[in-house]
């Protein structure tokens, strides 16, 4: 039986809290690609196929023509920002697309203006703005985010909304007692608790508001028990945290491929130069340990020391990030991986990923905001684990490990989507086509 999904009429309005060079390069993006002005690459929704069935039925059809998704002629843009640059002047200052092809899309972009942000100077240290709200409570901004939300649907004729964090990455802290119920929490809100960061604030705006969220910064955020529980009372699907794009991406993809084959790993150094203002954010020591607690933890959920202390108990693993402003977004990642392999010889693996990093960003914005849509009319609720797939620190049910291995999370997302339509699901297991 497949489920009922409701269908995507009607438009699909995308708030980001953050209007910077992931956020501008995603919407930019979008509106090259309805123009004809380049290929939707990197997204999942646009260019990839699901299997269904046999081998041998030869049924592989797109998964935008599969599951019942928004079409990108749908969705409008909006969000808020410290910075009064509209998503236009974002992108320029930004510089990760060329100016050519921005002026293509520049009518769109200028009319994308960023509303007051809720900030905090605790949270984020190195940057500051003018664009903000700066009166009362943080309930009565909580508040004030829920108005921007009803005026922009009404003012873009949207149906729906979903929101996703495309903000910089908070200092690091920890649940507190404020973040265990909805009660404490809203009290907090009230009382300006110094334990609710401003993402929570957003996220609480959204859940209230009947609006999906999903983090992509490493931010702790909804991943609480107060916010975990509105999203589920108020049957709301919601995923994170932090975008998967880099080096995190390639350790995704090798360490699979080591511990498949039995090979031992005693250490892996990465380092990251970045320019833009993610690494110019990170330059704090307090949001530096928010991205290096996401970074860490994929080593030692893939490769499973507990399960093969032979192979990795003494694994060392260390992750730098420099901020360099010359390289702007075009960061680069060095990773020195010391392998061994039969009777204990060792050998060597050298990585030097010379990526984009809002390149690579913008795809799975689309993606997630896509399947959140998907999900919600699909009357999924609570943490979406199939969408581990695009995130370093997937969410998942208290006290359950996350899966990091990338060829599990693909395997997990398609056949959600198998399921939501009653299709078989694909074990490959291969053993119908022998007997």
């Amino acid at each position: 039986m497949s489920i009922k999904i409701a269908p995507a009429k009607g438009k699909l309005g995308i708030l980001t809290p953050g209007i910077g060079a992931v956020a501008t390069t995603f919407m930019a993006g979008v509106e090259a690609v309805k123009k004809g002005l380049g290929e939707p690459v990197g997204s999942l929704t646009q260019l990839g196929t699901v299997r269904l069935g046999k081998r041998t039925d030869n049924r592989v059809p797109k998964i935008k023509d599969f599951v019942p998704l928004a079409g990108l002629n749908q969705l409008v843009f909006g969000g808020w920002d410290i910075f009064e640059d509209n998503a236009y002047e974002a992108a320029a200052n930004a510089r990760v697309l060329q100016p050519e092809l921005l002026r293509k899309v520049k009518p769109n972009l200028q009319k994308i203006k960023p509303m007051k942000a809720v900030f905090d100077k605790n949270y984020v240290k190195r940057i500051d703005g003018p664009n903000v709200k700066t009166k009362g409570s943080l309930r009565d901004k909580a508040e004030e985010l829920m108005v921007d939300m009803q005026t922009f649907k009404k003012s873009n004729g949207c149906d729906r909304l979903v929101m996703i964090w495309c903000g910089s990455t908070e200092s690091f802290h920890k649940p507190a007692k404020v973040h265990q119920t909805l009660e404490s929490f809203e009290k907090g809100l009230a009382k300006n608790d110094p334990d609710i960061a401003p993402s929570q604030v957003y996220a609480y705006a959204a859940l209230m508001s009947g609006v999906p969220f999903a983090n992509g910064a490493p931010n702790l955020t909804h991943d609480i028990p107060a916010l975990l529980g509105l999203a589920r009372d108020r049957s709301l699907p919601v995923c994170g945290k932090d975008f998967k794009t880099g080096q995190t991406y390639m350790k995704t993809l090798l360490a699979p491929g080591l511990k498949a084959r039995m090979l031992g790993c005693n250490g892996w150094f990465s380092t990251n130069i970045l320019g833009n203002r993610d690494g110019e954010v990170l330059e704090d020591p307090g949001s530096f340990k928010t991205k290096e607690e996401t970074k860490l933890s994929v080593l030692d959920q893939i490769l499973q020391p507990n399960l093969y202390p032979e192979l990795y108990k003494d694994l060392y693993h260390a992750v730098r990030i420099n901020y360099y402003p010359p390289r702007g977004d075009e960061k680069e990642g060095w990773d020195n991986i010391d392998i061994f392999g039969w009777l204990g010889y060792p050998m060597q693996i050298k990585i030097d990923f010379l990526c984009r990093d809002s390149i690579l960003a913008a795809p799975l914005v689309l993606d997630l905001v896509l399947f959140l849509d998907l999900a919600h009319r699909a009357g999924m609720k609570g943490v979406q684990e199939w969408l581990s797939f695009y995130f370093k620190a997937p969410m998942t049910a208290p006290g359950l490990y996350p899966e990091h291995d990338i060829f599990i999370q693909l395997m997990k997302l398609k056949n959600t989507l198998r399921w939501m339509r009653g299709e078989d699901l694909i074990t490959h297991l291969g053993l119908e086509y022998y007997d």
